[in-house]
């Protein structure tokens, strides 16, 4: 990758410049970057054409050093040298600047760079000519770095102005830009598994730039003023922290501290403490073997297992909580929390508890809540105004409910389940509670969970299915390597193609289309307890016809879970054309509606 980066001679050229480069997308051509810089400050100057200069030079060197490069403009890039090389550190600089004929051979042969063997590795440092400053207006300065070093060797870049981009580094890395953007392979990858803790493998800070790394076999430290930050798998402790970016990690093994003022952030798995704050983004998580502390501004937060306790916050959004092993305070201003509750079973079997009194308030919106049938613990649900039938109760829970003798007051429901245990609170201002068993909407949460893996997926994590147990059997899978940034583009760039090859992965067909080529489609029948409860509606759903001819039900896309369940059931037993399949390249995928009506 050739990255130019320039430094004009006006004084204020340095901070207008850096801004400029700021606000660059990844994807954006390096080359058009300093183009645009150029036209910005150069507009009262007609330089010359660029005169170009490289200087090179190979420094002996023993693996398990560092090389330190320094620079007050240059974008760099690390590469590791080819197996079986002499261990040498070999670099590149390449100079150009738009000065005309003497002066800018005069600049050339002033720029500054020493390079030199130290007791503890390599040094190389560069400096633009003190000169500059009689050269004229409008003149430019590029600079480029291209260093290979020994596999395992620690690297640490600084640069006031330039990207850095480094393939697999062995030892450790501390790479620091004023504005650029990092992008890094693997780090550590060379370093002893019993490498001391507590020191950062890697240590990644641009003012403002995007961060993306792969793999990282220690701790982690990046920040960046207001770009997103993406890492791969990380076998240590995370603080990853960015002004306003979205913030991406694949799976984490030690604590994790994850900051944003604004954007998303989306774990795929950690193994220890997780602690996620957002001024205002979306919070995602597949699995967290440990704890978790969660807060955001406003947006929803969506949290597929977690075994450890769990606090989460949101001051509008809406609450999923698609497994819960540990105990819960969960807590939104305004959205809805949906909790399945489902600690895992003792080896003796038996009834299962809450490891601690736990707590779900919303403020004006509904809490739903699935147990496990042999939970024992004690429900103690309210809501503040709104009467009786606020509160939704599967009658076998057995819960005494007290409301207003007006039916306009706060209602109150007690109970004790098999023989009480820790408590479990509910509170509502003026939403609704409801209470079911774990097993009697299957369908929802199968949705939910495929939703969750998918909204996973567009950000690049991909995690394996997740059993939907319901006799708390302990649900231990083999755990798949997850993707790096290296097998796959930079999403930033891609997430779009992430998404469209998860959905798709074959043929969307138009509805009516769809429904012509069914040679089996019973109806669902209207379920006992919506008629009961006066539920109606429309119930949308997306489907995908395979091969075989059978039809599965992808995702639920609208409509009260109660009529979701027969109408997912239903679809289960539709069967499409085997001609019609056989001509297709691959499964079809559509959208079906029903529309449940009491007459």
């Amino acid at each position: 990758m050739n990255i130019r980066s320039t430094r004009p001679l006006l004084a204020i050229a340095p901070a207008l410049c850096a801004n400029l480069l700021l606000f660059v997308p990844i994807a954006a051509s390096h080359a058009s970057r300093s183009e645009r810089c150029s036209v910005e400050l150069a507009k009262s100057a007609e330089p010359g054409p660029r005169v170009t200069t490289d200087r090179t030079g190979i420094i002996p060197t023993e693996d398990g050093r560092t090389l330190r490069l320094t620079t007050d403009l240059g974008s760099v890039k690390i590469v590791s040298l080819e197996p079986g090389s002499p261990r040498a550190v070999r670099y590149t600089v390449h100079i150009e600047t738009n000065a005309r004929a003497s002066a800018a051979e005069h600049l050339l042969n002033h720029y500054s760079l020493t390079a030199k063997a130290t007791p503890t590795g390599v040094d190389i440092n560069g400096a633009l000519p003190t000169q500059m400053g009689h050269a004229g207006v409008g003149v430019q300065f590029w600079v480029q770095f291209e260093v290979a070093v020994p596999r395992g060797y620690n690297v640490d870049v600084k640069t006031e102005a330039g990207d850095i981009e480094t393939q697999d580094i062995g030892g450790t890395a501390i790479l620091s830009t004023q504005g650029g953007n990092i992008r890094a392979g693997r780090i550590g990858i060379n370093l002893p598994h019993d490498a001391a803790p507590g020191h950062p493998v890697a240590k990644l800070d641009t003012g403002g730039g995007h961060i993306q790394v792969a793999d990282v076999a220690g701790d982690l430290n990046a920040f960046t003023a207001g770009g997103h930050i993406n890492a791969g798998n990380i076998a240590g402790d995370v603080s990853l922290h960015s002004g306003g970016g979205h913030i991406r990690a694949g799976q984490i093994a030690g604590k994790a501290a994850l900051e944003t003022d604004g954007g998303n952030i989306t774990v795929g798995r950690a193994s220890s403490l997780v602690s996620v704050r957002t001024g205002g983004g979306q919070i995602d998580f597949g699995e967290v073997r440990g704890s978790v502390r969660a807060q955001t501004g406003g947006g929803g937060i969506r949290i597929m297992y977690v075994s450890g306790p769990m606090e989460v916050e949101s001051s509008a959004g809406s609450i999923c909580l698609t497994r819960v092993a540990g105990t819960v305070r969960a807590a939104t201003a305004g959205g809805t929390i949906r909790a399945w509750i489902n600690p895992d079973t003792p080896s003796s079997g038996g009834t299962v508890h809450l490891a601690g009194a736990s707590q779900l308030t919303s403020g004006n919106g509904d809490i739903v809540v699935f147990l496990p049938r042999n939970l024992a613990a004690n429900i103690d649900a309210i809501v503040e105004s709104g009467g009786e039938h606020r509160i939704d109760a599967d009658p076998s829970l057995g819960l005494t409910i007290q409301s207003a003798h007006h039916g306009t007051g706060p209602v109150h429901a007690v109970g004790v389940l098999n023989g009480g245990g820790a408590p479990l609170k509910l509170r509502t201002t003026s939403g609704t509670i409801k209470l079911q068993f774990l097993d009697s909407e299957v369908a929802l949460r199968e949705s939910l969970i495929r939703e969750q893996r998918e909204r996973l997926t567009e950000r690049g994590v991909i995690i394996p299915p997740i059993p939907v147990n319901f006799d708390n059997s302990a649900a231990t899978q083999p755990q798949p390597e997850l993707p790096t940034p290296e097998d796959k583009a930079d999403w930033l760039e891609s997430w779009i193609d992430h998404l469209q090859m998860f959905f798709l992965g074959g043929v969307r067909e138009d509805a009516d289309e769809f429904k012509k080529h069914l040679v089996a489609a019973p109806p669902p029948g209207y379920p006992d307890i919506a008629r009961r409860a006066g539920v109606q509606g429309v119930v949308r759903l997306q489907v995908r016809a395979a091969k075989d001819g059978h039809v599965e039900v992808v995702k639920l896309i609208e409509g009260a879970p109660s009529l979701a369940d027969a109408a997912i059931a239903a679809v289960k037993q539709w069967r499409v054309s085997p001609v019609w399949m056989n001509a297709k390249k691959g499964d079809v995928i559509s959208t079906v509606t029903f529309n449940f009506q009491l007459h």
